[in-house]
């Protein structure tokens, strides 16, 4: 029997990997399930995406009080803490955007950079990488 005319007596049809030419929906993200069970209210449900957001939120209310690396260094730790999440729970409601790879490389290199600029914010810096200054001077001469 040919393969059409197996589909056209109802046999089962032959699966593929390509992406189909037409999209009929949006997949939900890996990981993107309840992260508690359904009977519980929303917030309870969603409580990866909210520790999240509550950190960030005191970071930009500490940032906004005068406390700008304080602030920063808690918004950085606030993604990072995203990132770790999104690895270790097999559910994490809204905080899961994209595929689980995705998610945990942005929301670590955000993370990261955020609390590597905090800790070289001016004036004082709490971390010096001496060849930084080299490497702006070198390209700022004039």
């Amino acid at each position: 029997m040919s393969a059409d005319r197996s589909h056209e007596q109802g046999a089962g049809r032959r699966t593929t990997r390509r992406f189909p030419l037409f999209t009929r929906d949006t997949a939900r993200p890996e990981g993107g399930g309840r992260a508690a069970s359904g009977d519980l209210p929303a917030p309870a449900r969603q409580w990866p995406l909210l520790v999240v957001l509550a950190a960030v939120g005191v970071g930009l209310l500490l940032t906004s009080l005068d406390q700008f690396r304080v602030g920063a260094l808690l918004i950085g730790a606030a993604l990072l803490a995203g990132a770790v999440l999104r690895w270790i729970l097999p559910s994490v409601g809204m905080l899961a955007v994209r595929s689980r790879f995705t998610d945990i490389v942005t929301y670590g290199v955000l993370g990261l950079a955020i609390v590597l600029l905090a800790l070289m914010a001016q004036p004082k810096p709490w971390l010096v990488i001496p060849y930084l200054k080299d490497t702006l001077h070198f390209t700022m001469k004039s």
